[in-house]
């Protein structure tokens, strides 16, 4: 399964989803952005590589505090551009596609790219259904009253004060990412298995033997722990706004693509700032709606949207900043604590 699959579905003729993507078409949004991505990339890459040049000239100096900092930033923009090319956003060809993804994915960042599309598939095909989409079944934290009541001992505690708990558990979340990579290459389905585990060994070795080399062996642990931690919350802060807080969907919700999609979905105001803090992942709606429309055409595509989808009575939530975030903390709260009997 690739993300290839969560491409716009067969349209139906007179389909509300029909309709809107004829006018999406016609202001040519899904057409690629090649310059626009070779910026990015460019800038991306200039800054990744930057980080761990500075990394270099400040040597073994608490100093490099302040750089394991910018490098979890460029680290969770390099993942942003993975993110793009799994979803042919950058190439139309799978090839090219892979090759972006493994590169900025196993090698750059030690995230596998087969596991990552083998996931967001299934949560893009599915969004916040209890059943099929797995970024909302139970793991560290619960979404549901269900999963919460089948906690016991330390695991309903958890999941009783998981909204005050998230954002410090957060600072795991890179681990967890590497954790799955590795162990995904045993048991995910992916195209290039040894090629991705050459390349995340190639990253491991490399990461360890660079920071080790360099620092000292406690300077060495507070770096990682301050670029591993960040990379993980900033990755959590990224997508947690986008469907934490919508509604939950199960077996008996009968929704066309359309609402499927836009109701389960939270896009993030705040301007062009935001548009690069959170990777063009604050127009979630669009993405969700147009997995493979480049980055840079999402706000473009967010007026049309909006207007078709209040023509049709279709509920589009938008949020600011710190609104999102509340919202997810109260939907976190509310599913660890199921009313009483």
């Amino acid at each position: 399964m690739t993300v290839s699959a969560v491409a716009e579905p067969a349209l139906k003729r007179g389909s509300d989803y029909a309709q809107l993507s004829k006018q999406i078409n016609a202001a040519g949004l899904l057409a690629r952005r090649p310059g626009w991505y070779a910026a990015k990339i460019a800038v991306t890459g200039a800054a990744f590589v930057g980080g761990w040049v500075a990394f270099f000239l400040v040597g073994d100096s608490w100093w490099q505090a302040l750089v394991a900092v910018f490098v979890a930033v460029a680290t969770t923009q390099v993942s942003f551009l993975g993110h793009d090319a799994g979803h042919k956003q950058m190439f139309r060809t799978r090839g090219r596609s892979e090759a972006a993804g493994l590169i900025a994915g196993n090698l750059a960042v030690g995230l596998s790219y087969g596991w990552w599309v083998d996931k967001h598939t299934r949560h893009h095909a599915n969004p916040n259904h209890e059943d099929e989409d797995p970024d909302v079944g139970a793991g560290a934290l619960v979404w549901t009253h269900e999963q919460a009541l089948a906690r016991r001992g330390f695991g309903r505690w958890m999941a009783r004060w998981q909204a005050y708990m998230f954002f410090p558990l957060l600072t795991l979340e890179g681990l967890n990412l590497h954790y799955a990579s590795v162990r995904a290459l045993f048991n995910t389905p992916m195209r290039h298995r040894r090629l991705e585990a050459v390349l995340l060994v190639v990253h491991l070795v490399t990461y360890a033997g660079v920071v080790f080399t360099v620092l000292s062996p406690g300077k060495a642990l507070l770096f990682i722990a301050i670029h591993q931690g960040l990379w993980g919350v900033y990755m959590g802060c990224s997508f947690a706004p986008n469907h934490k807080g919508m509604p939950v969907l199960t077996a008996d919700d009968d929704l066309d693509y359309l609402r499927k999609q836009v109701l389960t979905s939270r896009n993030v105001r705040g301007g062009r700032v935001v548009d690069f803090a959170l990777g063009g992942l604050n127009y979630q709606i669009e993405h969700h709606l147009f997995p493979s429309m480049p980055r840079a055409n999402l706000r473009k595509a967010q007026p049309i949207v909006r207007a078709f989808c209040a023509e049709r009575d279709i509920t589009y939530e938008e949020a600011s900043v710190l609104r999102s975030y509340t919202e997810a903390l109260k939907a976190l709260h509310e599913a660890g604590n199921p009313p009483r009997d």
